[in-house]
């Protein structure tokens, strides 16, 4: 009875042991992998500078006029229309010196027509033989003076009103007010800066390039404006490509004008992007890149013996895009080529592709990618 007992235990201990084998001889299931096939699409050669936008129309404002800030009119970060007050300086010796022209002028005016009247009367009295002809004379002469003294004064009471408007400064175009740099009772002079006024509805964008990328610049070039995340804010072409370049730096002055609909502000600083050229050229999404050795190499899966399996290929890679390379050699148009489980690839392992939606997905993403 021992001896069948131990019978039965070693040939259960066999067919384990059989069974066992035979697991480990069963093939592993075939990795799913996404695959993009490579089409080509639009490249563009693109430089990144950093730019500085410029009013249009900035003006920094000084008075006319020296003597005391007598009233503000505007406050700082103000929209402004053109001949606006923007601030009154003193203008009491002003106002003194233009009501002492004015009554000059006065006078003058009465002179005259006391002179003309004089003349009328002394004509009057030629005619009948009661005046000498150089009495006559003298009336005429007296009113030529008159006169000469009446315009004069009339010159300058518009001498002195011009001076008194002087002493209201008013802003020259729309625009808005920047820093107020006086106060109340401060003493200004004709070099004392009051305040500025910029425009920035138009603004221009200036960035400085190389020598050699100015040369291959065209009039349509375009420029874009990127915010602090790379996005677009506003695209213009170029219009101004400096003739020299500048001794210092021997960079080459370049500008472009938008109208500013993204609230950007004069003299900021700004990431601006030249696209010097667009090209159509196969890209391989990034996540698709293997590395060896410093080597790239891509997995392109392909049709073998019945069996999709995947192969390692070395390729030579161009620019940088946002999500993939320019394939400069190496691949071809329609290669499929795997996106995801790269790490557990083995050159000419069998793979098994996901379903065709989830590689539309895929490829959709590798086109959108890489614009370097």
């Amino acid at each position: 009875m021992r001896w069948v007992n131990w019978g039965l235990t070693g040939l259960l201990g066999l067919w384990v042991g059989c069974s066992a084998k035979e697991e480990k001889k069963a093939p592993p299931p075939s990795p799913e992998v996404e695959v993009v096939q490579l089409r080509p699409s639009e490249v563009r050669e693109t430089g990144e500078y950093l730019g500085t936008l410029l009013s249009r129309q900035s003006v920094t404002v000084m008075p006319q006029v020296a003597g005391y800030v007598r009233k503000l009119h505007v406050r700082p970060g103000q929209k402004v229309e053109a001949g606006q007050l923007l601030l009154d300086v003193d203008a009491r010796e002003e106002t003194a010196a233009f009501e002492s022209a004015q009554a000059q002028q006065g006078s003058a005016e009465v002179t005259l027509d006391l002179a003309r009247r004089t003349r009328v009367r002394t004509e009057a009295l030629y005619k009948e033989g009661l005046a000498s002809a150089q009495e006559l004379e003298r009336a005429v002469s007296a009113v030529e003076a008159a006169e000469a003294a009446t315009r004069s004064a009339s010159a300058q009471v518009s001498q002195r009103g011009v001076r008194l408007g002087f002493n209201g400064v008013r802003a020259p175009f729309a625009g808005t007010v920047g820093d107020v740099l006086v106060r109340l009772g401060d003493l200004v002079s004709s070099n004392t800066p009051l305040t500025s006024i910029a425009q920035a509805d138009v603004l221009e964008v200036s960035v400085s390039v190389p020598g050699d990328r100015a040369r291959a610049l065209k009039s349509d070039t375009p420029l874009e404006v990127l915010d602090s995340q790379g996005k677009v804010l506003v695209t213009s072409p170029i219009f101004y490509v400096a003739p020299q370049a500048d001794p210092r730096t021997q960079l080459v002055e370049v500008k472009a004008v938008f109208r500013n609909t993204v609230d950007l502000r004069p003299s900021e600083l700004v990431r601006a992007r030249l696209v010097y050229s667009t090209r159509e050229a196969l890209q391989l999404p990034a996540l698709a890149v293997v590395r060896q050795s410093g080597q790239p190499f891509a997995l392109v899966v392909r049709e073998k013996d019945g069996q999709t399996v995947v192969g390692r290929r070395p390729v030579t890679l161009g620019a940088l895009g946002e999500a993939a390379y320019v394939v400069v050699a190496g691949l071809q148009p329609g290669d499929m080529v795997a996106v995801s489980s790269l790490q557990s690839l083995r050159d000419g392992v069998p793979v098994k592709l996901k379903s065709p939606s989830q590689a539309q997905a895929a490829q959709g993403a590798g086109r959108t990618g890489g614009r370097p």
